[in-house]
């Protein structure tokens, strides 16, 4: 009796042995994917509750849907009607993507208003030519005074080689970021330099690939992008903290 259990556990062993590994569609997919035999530059495929598409995304930030052969494509948003409604799955993405993708720059590569309370993180994307940013940064003590932080990232609207760019790179040399922020959204010209090692050119580049497309670009905790200025009352509403 114990040599034929034996038996028999050794032939279920063998068998989980030699049975073949179920093939994981999503990283098949992504070896798969090309255009005119030139593969994409896929940067993750994932899986969607629409069975046998799946969401693409491309290291430039674009994403599309894809059946499991490659062979046709979707371009838009998808949403689920759900109990409470129509549900953008697609944002929801993005914002997750946002907000993880922010919480990687560390504190050191920012420039911070913060008050004596936290309550509520903010990023926003700024230029120093850009007025709706000088409207919204002469909000930033009421803000700060109701525990919302502000931190700033660079977005020069006009590219790497307008003045916004090079002021936003002396902000960031100076000795004292914040306080250069706030002289040159007052009007003050900056006389530091803008050749130090600084963040500038790739928060740009990220903005870009987060969907920033202007100033000010506010991104809240959850990572919903909300374009253009916000009154601070607003803001505050926005982030539930109006109680």
């Amino acid at each position: 009796m114990q040599r034929a259990s034996r038996a028999l556990l050794a032939g279920l062993l063998a068998a989980t042995l030699s049975a073949p590994v179920l093939a994981d569609p999503a990283a098949e997919l992504a070896e798969r994917l090309s255009v005119r035999g030139e593969s994409m530059p896929v940067e993750s495929v994932t899986a969607t509750p629409l069975e046998g598409f799946f969401e693409v995304r491309l290291d430039n930030g674009e994403t599309f849907y894809s059946d499991s052969s490659g062979r046709f494509f979707l371009v838009g948003d998808l949403y689920e009607n759900a109990d409470q409604g129509l549900v953008n799955l697609t944002e929801q993405a993005r914002n997750a993507e946002r907000a993880e993708r922010l919480a990687m720059i560390p504190e050191a590569e920012r420039v911070i208003f913060r008050g004596a309370e936290s309550r509520a993180v903010v990023s926003v994307f700024t230029d120093t030519t850009c007025p709706y940013c000088v409207r919204l940064h002469e909000e930033v003590p009421a803000l700060n005074e109701r525990g919302i932080e502000v931190h700033y990232l660079a977005f020069p609207r006009g590219g790497m080689g307008a003045q916004g760019a090079r002021e936003l790179q002396q902000v960031w040399c100076d000795a004292n970021p914040s306080e250069a922020m706030s002289r040159v959204k007052g009007g003050e010209p900056l006389e530091g330099p803008a050749d130090c090692d600084n963040p500038v050119e790739a928060q740009y580049h990220l903005g870009m690939e987060l969907g920033v497309q202007g100033t000010p670009a506010i991104v809240l905790p959850d990572g919903r992008l909300v374009p253009g200025y916000v009154p601070a009352e607003r803001l505050v509403t926005m982030l539930g903290l109006d109680d």
